[in-house]
């Protein structure tokens, strides 16, 4: 039996005092790294590798599809898991402390044309760039993902 969902209050406090699991979908082609700009929030303006957290009871695997599809309204195959990503940054800014888990993902075949976003502008980037989180560029970089 499903148990009753916690007080928004309870919920905020335990959400402050423990990391938060995210996926992190990785698409790269020849055209380069597939990044999107934040519209809202502490980190409005920001390009960043699309992601989100993942739901309770919710596979990786799930979460990336689900990801995929409300960031970037696009089906996704994944090719396999890269690392993952801290984000020092956030904690310091007194946000959260999310990690995430980056998969290595391709478009399922389809026109490249079908991206079509549900919240932020979306784009594909040869070189990174400035206005991006620290430990995602560094991560592109270190992966060989990313100039």
């Amino acid at each position: 039996m499903p148990r009753a969902p916690l007080p928004q209050a309870e919920y905020e406090d335990i959400y402050a005092k423990v990391p938060r699991l995210t996926v992190e979908v990785v698409i790269v082609s020849s055209d380069g790294v597939l990044l999107a700009r934040r519209q809202a929030g502490p980190c409005e303006g920001l390009w960043h590798i699309p992601g989100g957290t993942v739901c309770f009871g919710e596979r990786l695997s799930n979460a990336v599809h689900r990801v995929a599809g409300q960031e970037l309204a696009v089906e996704v195959d994944i090719d396999g898991l890269l690392g993952y990503i801290e984000y020092p940054s956030h904690l310091e800014r007194g946000l959260d402390w999310p990690v995430g888990i980056a998969f290595g993902l391709h478009l399922a075949p389809s026109p490249a044309d079908h991206l079509r976003p549900t919240r932020d502008e979306v784009a594909w980037f040869a070189h990174l760039p400035d206005e991006m989180h620290d430990e995602q560029k560094r991560f592109l970089r270190e992966h060989g993902l990313a100039a």
